[in-house]
């Protein structure tokens, strides 16, 4: 297998659209990276880079080892699954799977029999072979394009939203098998989505794009639970995000006053007193208590870091509880709890806490 390597990659259209600024990025052999952020941020447009449908207006594009920033596609060895799979609808599923194959020249029609079967196999379909893409679901249709991509032994598959138009459970169980056939055949694989559940639960890494830029570059759970800026932050999951100005830094900590609330944070960031920053806090971290039945024991005595309210909203996620509060404050706080504190409801008050350690610092 091969890496995937882009040095100072630039796209700009006619008329001065600037898609893409200048993003540098070395992809393993094996690994899977996916391309995360909202639409319009560059993430289709440096894949398609990367596949040769595009050339850049400045950078290079290498794929294992080689430059192949002026290459045509088809000199590339890559194949692409796209979001609208584009199987062939007047050929059989054989026929669809063997056509890359076909089109190389390069195999024996016994090769392209056994690779085809293989193939078919290895996305759990081996008896659909004789039917048309008509026939099969779009689960399956979205296996066959994958199967189909993966026929000539591509160096990288590059995958741009191929699970978008699946239902809800469909594309779930889709990750999973996508996942699975990835780390089976141990295939370099870059994935475009904007949906941030599937980025964070089938990546080795992910690179969170805005504006045509790579905000940050990291695995799933450092980039969640570590962001760089307000923005990833923000895009990724759910965050409670407060903006203030530094009052102190001390051992480490910033005390951070904001409008409604004084809050304490680590600082890796190491801002100084007067900075303006916001500092971002994940649903799940935050320690939740019934004001009415334990006054709060346990969460901080002086104030920091500590909001009281009242439940606005409550839904049940399946394996965890999502909570609003509305703050004396006025501010609108998430809270999610995987287990327990079932009773309270809509019209209670209560009590949350962050310890400070739990709290993300990045400048504002």
């Amino acid at each position: 297998m091969s890496g995937i390597s882009l040095e100072g990659v630039t796209k700009r259209y006619p008329g001065g659209v600037l898609a893409v600024k200048g993003v540098d990025i070395d992809i393993e052999s094996g690994e899977f990276v996916t391309l995360v952020g909202p639409s319009g941020c560059g993430k289709t447009t440096t894949l398609r880079m990367i596949a040769g449908f595009e050339t850049p207006t400045d950078g290079t594009v290498g794929i294992d080892g080689e430059n192949v920033t002026d290459a045509p596609p088809y000199e590339r060895d890559t194949g692409m699954v796209f979001q609208d799979f584009a199987l062939f609808p007047h050929m059989t599923i054989d026929q669809n799977v063997a056509y890359g194959m076909e089109a190389a020249g390069e195999y024996t029609d016994e090769e392209i029999d056994a690779r085809v079967a293989e193939m078919l196999e290895l996305v759990e379909l081996p008896d659909v072979g004789d039917r048309t893409p008509d026939q099969l679901s779009g689960g399956q249709q979205q296996r066959i394009a994958l199967a189909r991509a993966l026929a000539p032994k591509p160096k990288a598959l590059l995958l741009d939203e191929p699970l978008a138009s699946l239902d809800k459970k469909l594309r779930e169980q889709m990750q999973v098998e996508l996942r699975r056939i990835q780390q089976e055949i141990g295939i370099t694989t870059v994935f475009v989505t904007h949906n941030q559940e599937e980025a964070l639960t089938m990546s080795d890494r992910l690179a969170v794009m805005n504006d045509g830029r790579f905000e940050q570059i990291g695995p799933p759970e450092e980039v969640y639970d570590d962001p760089d800026s307000r923005f990833v932050a923000d895009f990724l999951g759910t965050a409670n995000i407060f903006d203030g100005t530094v009052a102190s830094v001390e051992d480490g900590y910033a005390t951070v006053d904001c409008p409604d609330v004084t809050l304490q944070s680590t600082n890796p960031a190491g801002v100084e007193a007067g900075t303006e920053v916001s500092v971002v806090v994940r649903p799940e971290r935050f320690r939740l208590r019934d004001a009415s039945t334990d006054g709060g024991v346990g969460l901080d005595a002086d104030g920091t870091n500590v909001f009281e309210g009242e439940v606005t909203f409550k839904r049940h996620l399946g394996s965890s509880v999502e909570f609003r509060l509305e703050t004396d404050g006025g501010r609108e706080i998430v809270v999610v709890r995987r287990s327990g504190l079932d009773e309270l409801e809509p019209g209670d008050r209560t009590t949350v806490a962050i310890d400070a350690e739990d709290c993300r610092l990045v400048e504002a």
